[in-house]
């Protein structure tokens, strides 16, 4: 049944169809876990002991810095079903990831200046951390240029792809910069393996916040999919007719 499932959602008209549906299911949870985690955040939450206001704009910055990551292994992993497998939905997935993970790591190196103006005494130094992740911002940047500089959009795939699987090896660099290297950055607090050093007020914000940019991730790629989608499959018979439906 479960085999049958991703069969059929490897077709492009199902998912059309099946993600249609899923995207208002996913949409309203986003919507209230955004505007709960921002409440919690900005209101409920207390000062910090050493940061006072300053540090509400992690509520931010830090799920953005994650979805950075996080949609870049999405990326790539597509990539890598789309090469071995030729599918197009992964092709799909892997292009309408990028743009959206490019946007992620963008507001997380924006928000990462904001914050570190007041801590740092600058918007910006060349700490590990941040430079890694400016080159994470490079790396999706790569991916779109390159996708729209080869017409054919199989042959597009396949070299974003390998670009995109060659890019994975910035990840643990990003993750582990902080273990790695003397960094300004602060080290984990949240992803600790005894227990996270972070007043529960504060956390239980943060994981709503993390959450709900998960979900729009998850509403967001599926729109774009479907876009893209319509645009690969606009000759075949099914787009046909969905038009002519409408």
């Amino acid at each position: 049944m479960i085999s049958r499932f991703f069969h059929q959602l490897g077709s492009p008209r199902y998912f059309y169809r099946f993600s249609g549906r899923l995207i208002p299911w996913l949409a309203v949870p986003c919507a209230v876990l955004m505007l709960a985690g921002l409440y919690q955040g900005l209101v409920v939450a207390p000062p910090d002991y050493q940061q006072g206001e300053s540090y509400r704009i992690m509520f931010v910055h830090v799920p953005s810095a994650w979805m950075s990551l996080f949609i870049y292994i999405v990326m790539a992993a597509a990539g890598a079903i789309a090469l071995i497998w030729h599918m197009k939905l992964a092709e799909v997935i892997a292009i309408s990831s990028a743009h959206i993970g490019a946007s992620f790591t963008f507001l997380a190196l924006i928000t990462g200046s904001i914050w570190g103006k007041p801590m740092w005494g600058t918007w910006w130094v060349w700490d590990a951390r941040l430079t890694s992740e400016l080159i994470l911002l490079f790396l999706y940047l790569g991916v779109i240029a390159l996708h729209n500089a080869i017409d054919d959009k199989r042959t597009a795939a396949r070299a974003t792809a390998i670009l995109s699987i060659v890019g994975v090896v910035n990840i643990p660099i990003i993750h582990y910069s902080v273990e790695w290297w003397n960094t300004l950055h602060q080290g984990p607090t949240v992803t600790k393996f005894d227990a996270p050093s972070i007043d529960i007020r504060m956390l239980i914000p943060l994981l709503l916040m993390a959450v709900a940019f998960k979900l729009y991730y998850a509403v967001v790629v599926l729109m774009r999919a479907r876009c893209e989608l319509l645009e690969r499959e606009r000759n075949t018979q099914w787009v046909t007719e969905l038009v002519e439906s409408k």
